[in-house]
C-alpha cells in the first residue's frame, strides 16, 4: 500500500498538556480522506506539524516516503497545498491579482495556469471585482485556487465548509470531487460536518483526545452502517429458512431476533411468515449514520 502521508506516533505537548499523544495515520494516494473528532482532539494541530507551521514533541511524519527528519522534507511539503483554519486572501485585491501575488510568493513565473486554476475553481467571469464582495463560498473557492499553486498533488483542507450557505457547501464538494477524480488530488480534510463528509470521503480517522482511534474505508464503513430491518419472531428457523431460500441477506442477533439487509414489502413478508407459523411481534427500520459511527466509538455528543 502506498501511503504519501504517515504519521508515527506523533506527540506535541504544550506544558503539561498533549494535544497529540501517539497519533497515527495513514493516508493512501489518490484518497479523500476525513478527520473526525470533537472541538479540541487535537486535528488542527495534526495538520499544523504536517504542514510545517509546528513541530512535534515527539514522533515523526513522511510525505511521499520522506521523514521530517531528512532534510529533503521541504521539496517532499512542496508538494502539498493547504487551506488552515481560513483562506490566506488580500482582501482589496481581485482573484487574478490573488493568484499573482501567490506566483511571486513561491518565486514562480507567471503563465497561463492563472486562469487555467481560477476556470477550474469557478472563479473565472468575477472580473475585477475586490475578494471582500466575494461570498464566503467564492473565498474558499479563491483560497482553494492559490493553494494549487505550484501544481501540488495534495490538499489539505481544515474545516473548508465552516460559515457556508448551502449552494457554498454543494460547490466546494463538487469542487472536491472534481479535483480528485480528474487531476487525481489527494485530499486531507478536517471537518466536523459527518453528513457532509460523508459524501465524498473515500476513508475516515476519527480521533479522540489527540489519539487516532480507528481508520475505516468507507466502503467498510457503509457495510457497518447499511440500512437493515429488525424484526422479532417467535420462530426463528422458520424466519431464516424463508430467508435462505430468497436469497437475503440476514443476521441473526439473538433466539428471536434478527437483522435484514434486503428491502422487503412488509405486508407480504408478514403473510409469507405467517403461513409458516413464524409471527412477527416487533418491527423496527434501522439506519446508521457517520455520526452515529463517531459517537459510539468515542462515547457521547459533546461538541461534535
Amino acid at each position: 500500500m502506498e501511503y504519501i502521508i504517515e504519521t508515527h506516533n506523533l506527540e506535541k505537548r504544550y506544558k503539561k498538556f498533549k494535544a497529540l499523544d501517539d497519533f497515527n495515520i495513514h493516508i493512501e494516494k489518490g484518497a479523500i480522506y476525513g478527520l473526525i473528532g470533537r472541538n479540541g482532539a487535537g486535528k488542527t494541530t495534526a495538520i499544523r506539524i504536517i504542514c510545517g507551521l509546528q513541530k512535534p514533541s515527539k514522533g515523526t511524519y513522511c510525505i511521499y516516503g520522506i521523514k521530517n527528519t531528512d532534510k529533503n522534507i521541504l521539496s517532499s511539503r512542496k508538494r502539498i497545498g493547504a487551506i488552515i483554519e481560513k483562506p490566506s486572501i488580500h482582501l482589496d485585491m481581485n482573484a487574478e491579482e490573488n493568484m499573482i501575488l501567490q506566483y511571486k510568493t513561491m518565486g514562480l513565473p507567471l503563465n497561463n495556469t492563472i486562469k487555467e486554476i481560477l476556470y477550474i475553481v469557478g472563479l473565472s467571469n468575477v472580473g475585477d471585482k475586490k475578494a471582500k464582495t466575494f461570498s464566503l463560498g467564492m473565498k474558499q473557492r479563491l483560497g482553494i485556487a492559490i493553494a494549487l499553486v505550484g501544481g501540488p498533488d495534495i490538499l489539505i483542507l481544515d474545516e473548508p465548509i465552516n460559515g457556508l450557505d448551502p449552494e457554498g457547501i454543494i460547490e466546494l464538494r463538487e469542487l472536491i470531487l472534481k479535483l480528485n477524480r480528474e487531476k487525481g488530488i489527494t485530499f486531507f480534510i478536517s471537518s466536523h460536518y459527518l453528513d457532509e463528509l460523508s459524501k465524498i470521503a473515500t476513508h475516515y480517522g476519527f480521533v479522540e483526545k489527540g489519539k487516532i482511534i480507528k481508520e475505516i474505508s468507507s466502503k467498510e464503513l457503509q457495510e457497518k452502517y447499511k440500512k437493515k430491518i429488525e424484526i422479532k419472531v417467535n420462530n426463528i428457523k422458520e424466519c431464516v429458512k424463508y430467508l435462505e431460500e430468497k436469497n437475503m441477506q440476514y443476521e441473526v442477533m439473538s433466539e428471536n431476533l434478527i437483522n435484514i439487509y434486503n428491502d422487503i414489502n412488509i405486508t407480504d413478508f408478514i403473510v409469507e411468515l405467517s403461513k409458516r407459523n413464524c409471527i412477527i411481534s416487533e418491527f423496527h427500520e434501522k439506519e446508521e449514520s457517520l455520526e452515529n459511527y463517531f459517537i459510539n466509538l468515542v462515547g457521547g455528543d459533546e461538541n461534535v
